[in-house]
């Protein structure tokens, strides 16, 4: 481009040069200004291509050190269970990848502080410590004590996996979070495991609620649950617990409740502690309603949400999207997934007397895709 506007200029000085000499009729004062004319015109065009090369080496230049450079990036998980290092895992893989698409590396810092408020605090003071570009929260309780933390130094912080961040004061909104906060939800629509309940068991009428009132990730859900069964008439007991010494303590206590189901939303208590319990839920006849497909793959009949590996890599883009692209947080609005995939432990359902073809056609009316899976402790271990 420069090269061609060079010699440009230099043709165009040409032609005025020969067609001053054509004129040689036309008087002495003549000829002085179309030479004059042909000199400006030759110059502010050598100008312009001058003027053109600088700009193109700035931004060479400043593409150059954007390819060079490094981001710190703290992740903080809640708990180590199935859902939350599903969400970890593909973070950090899509974080590599687009390190290497952008030509920027991502040095990430991973901590779980397994539900240790103290723990938490600490590891997010050592995140500010060690001057990191950004935050990220995994669960609604570590992405609060991070809101908290970056309030004076407006750290970006972004979560994954609360589930109504709305609720919990995280955000002013969902499409413009206002403040240096913004993520992926995994909000559950609990009215669709409700309607999921009496597609398999119309005859259904008492429902076991089964979660952690500590955790800020059921109290929506647990709230719906019950306005939806009060609608129908339908009976429900309430067991709960925080660790899984309570929760086995509830499960035991909601098998002699005689309950016909049990809903519990996704719960990290709960499903840290759904190894423990599915056995003997599976003994009783009593399947399992939750809110992640997780708690399926680690014995719960059923899972309904969303894709948590698709929600780690779509937090990842949005991590990548405000320190590369330089995306405000308090604009970058929070992200939502469809909830509609249905994922059935083909074992339990075996095991409580269901026929899997018969189940999988009594949820589909209700759901966009009903899928299989078996009892294992992770995702990994499926591979």
């Amino acid at each position: 481009m420069k090269k061609t506007k060079k010699m440009l200029a230099m043709i165009l000085a040409a032609a005025m040069t020969m067609s001053l000499a054509a004129c040689g009729g036309k008087s002495g004062g003549e000829t002085a200004a179309a030479e004059t004319t042909a000199a400006e015109t030759t110059e502010a065009a050598e100008e312009s291509a001058v003027e053109e090369t600088s700009a193109e080496t700035e931004a060479a230049a400043d593409d150059e050190a954007a390819a060079g450079d490094t981001y710190k990036v703290g992740i903080c998980n809640y708990v180590d269970d199935a859902s939350l290092n599903q969400i970890v895992d593909n973070i950090q893989k899509q974080l590599e990848a687009l390190g290497q698409e952008k030509g920027v590396t991502f040095e990430v810092s991973y901590d779980n502080c397994n539900a240790d408020a103290n723990v938490m605090s600490q590891i997010i003071a050592n995140f500010i410590a060690d001057d990191v570009d950004l935050m990220v929260g995994v669960a609604t309780p570590v992405a609060m004590a991070m809101q908290t933390a970056t309030e004076d130094n407006q750290i970006p912080v972004v979560f994954a996996a609360v589930s109504d961040p709305l609720s919990v004061g995280l955000v002013e909104s969902l499409e413009a979070p206002g403040s240096n906060i913004t993520g992926t939800s995994d909000f559950l629509d609990t009215n669709a495991v409700m309607n999921l309940i009496f597609a398999a068991d119309p005859d259904a009428d008492k429902i076991g609620l089964l979660y952690d009132i500590g955790q800020d990730s059921s109290t929506t859900p647990i709230a719906a649950a019950k306005e939806y069964l009060d609608g129908k008439g339908i009976e429900y007991v309430e067991r709960t617990g925080t660790t899984v010494d309570e929760v086995t303590l509830a499960a035991q206590a909601l098998i002699a409740d005689e309950v016909d189901a049990i809903f519990t939303p996704s719960d990290n208590t709960i499903m840290t502690a759904e190894l423990s319990i599915y056995e003997m839920l599976e003994e009783a006849g009593i399947p399992h309603y939750t809110g992640a497909d997780s708690f399926a793959l680690n014995g719960a009949f059923l899972g309904y949400g969303v894709d948590y590996a698709n929600l780690g890599v779509e937090t990842a883009n949005m991590i990548s999207g405000i320190l590369v692209d330089g995306n405000d947080p308090a604009a970058t609005p929070v992200m939502t997934f469809d909830n509609g995939t249905a994922t059935v432990n083909s074992e339990v359902c075996e095991a409580l007397g269901m026929n899997y073809d018969e189940i999988e056609a009594a949820f589909a009316p209700f759901c966009t895709k009903v899928q299989s899976i078996v009892t294992a402790e992770s995702f990994d271990d499926m591979n």
